[in-house]
């Protein structure tokens, strides 16, 4: 998996309303567990998946952080729910898709 920068980590402590950095570990994580579903069970390019500044990307990545982050989440499933559309949608897209 390509190197997270710690921008990036910053950028997703945001998503997660985290303002230090005890959490890094687990958004870490989380970060490469949403990058291998991507491209894994999406099909989508590595490239494209590992690209930080891509706003999908980070739309996508963000919201399965929001869904996974913590234990008790209430808001959890809506966005499980974001996020597997979103992956739907950037399956169906020949820039981000696998051999289109």
């Amino acid at each position: 998996m390509a190197n997270i920068s710690q921008q990036f980590i910053h950028k997703m402590r945001g998503y997660v309303r985290v303002g230090h950095n005890l959490h890094d570990g687990e958004l870490i994580d989380l970060i490469e567990a949403a990058r291998a579903d991507l491209i894994t069970l999406g099909g989508l390019k590595a490239e494209k998946v590992n690209d930080e500044s891509d706003a999908l990307i980070k739309r996508a990545i963000g919201c399965y952080i929001k869904a996974e982050f913590g234990l008790d989440n209430p808001d959890a499933e809506k966005y499980r729910q974001s996020y597997e559309s979103l992956k739907q949608h950037l399956m169906l897209s020949s820039e981000y898709k696998k051999g289109a």
